[in-house]
């Protein structure tokens, strides 16, 4: 309980703040509304709850946005192109695949920077400086170019978040398999062991709690990725195209309710990795 009441406490603070903020963006238009229906001295409640209730408000209360969520995906089928079930999971089949390959990437560029110095010098200043540029302006040229040459659908997308995904990888995973200590390598050397053996039994061990760590950051933004991607490409679907459609339509309500579902889709595998972290950690011996 002592967890759970911070926490029911900022919630309810958010939701209050919302609820009045809506009144206050929403005002000017309902203000507008009610002069042309002839409806004067509204009384404050009845006013909150007109704009509480606006087909396109600018800001879109909590229930609204729920409601969509529950209408565009138990109230539709699964196939219907206004389905958000059918386009969360056309950004997550992206996802994954984009974390997959970027996390693949990131431990192989991770080992072969910790273990040839050529690597390092030449490898790791390129990949931060992949990350200066911005992925607005990237994500249009690889799905362009790649649908140029016939390529088209989900590998793109999942381009692009392997791209953004691989960097967290890189980074945790070059700190982690150098973590032993000096006279830890000195002890394996002691004990005769070969490269792979120093890496299998010391090295990947160290590196995992960093491994995880940058797991979770990296599935995170391997969906923002494909959310981005799918801004520039709005035939194949995805919550990045309701993104778009809401925005050319004035659908605020529809806008809202993609971004609830990708972050929680984005929470839920973020607590995944986490799962999968507590599971390895067990099965390494390791205290919680």
């Amino acid at each position: 309980m002592s967890r759970v009441l911070p926490i029911l406490t900022i919630l309810i603070a958010i939701f209050i703040f919302w609820y009045a903020a809506a009144i206050w963006m929403n005002a000017p238009w309902q203000t507008i509304l009610n002069e042309r229906a002839n409806l004067a001295d509204v009384p404050f409640f009845e006013f909150a709850q007109q704009t509480w209730a606006q087909d396109k408000p600018i800001l879109p209360v909590p229930h609204q946005v729920f409601s969509e969520i529950w209408n565009a995906t138990m109230g539709l089928e699964f196939t219907s192109r206004r389905s958000l079930a059918l386009h969360a999971w056309i950004t997550l089949s992206a996802t994954l695949l984009g974390f997959v390959l970027g996390t693949g990437l990131g431990v192989a560029l991770a080992v072969a920077i910790v273990h040839n110095d050529a690597a390092d010098r030449s490898l790791m200043p390129w990949i931060i400086a992949s990350q200066t540029i911005p992925i607005l302006a990237i994500a249009p040229m690889v799905v362009v170019g790649l649908g140029a040459i016939g390529l088209t659908g989900l590998v793109p997308k999942a381009l692009i978040s392997m791209y953004l995904s691989f960097f967290p990888v890189v980074v945790g995973m070059v700190k982690g398999l150098r973590s032993p200590e000096a006279i830890q390598l000195d002890l394996m050397r002691t004990y005769d062991a070969n490269p792979w053996q120093v890496f299998w039994k010391l090295r990947w061990p160290a590196a995992l709690p960093m491994l995880f760590a940058s797991m979770k950051v990296g599935i995170a933004i391997s969906l923002i990725g494909a959310v981005v991607a799918e801004l520039s490409n709005a035939a194949g679907g995805g919550l990045g195209v309701r993104l778009l459609t809401g925005s050319y339509n004035g659908q605020t309500i529809q806008i809202w309710a993609a971004l609830f579902l990708a972050a929680g889709l984005a929470a839920v595998l973020v607590a995944i990795v986490g799962a999968a972290e507590k599971w390895v950690n067990a099965r390494n011996g390791v205290r919680a």
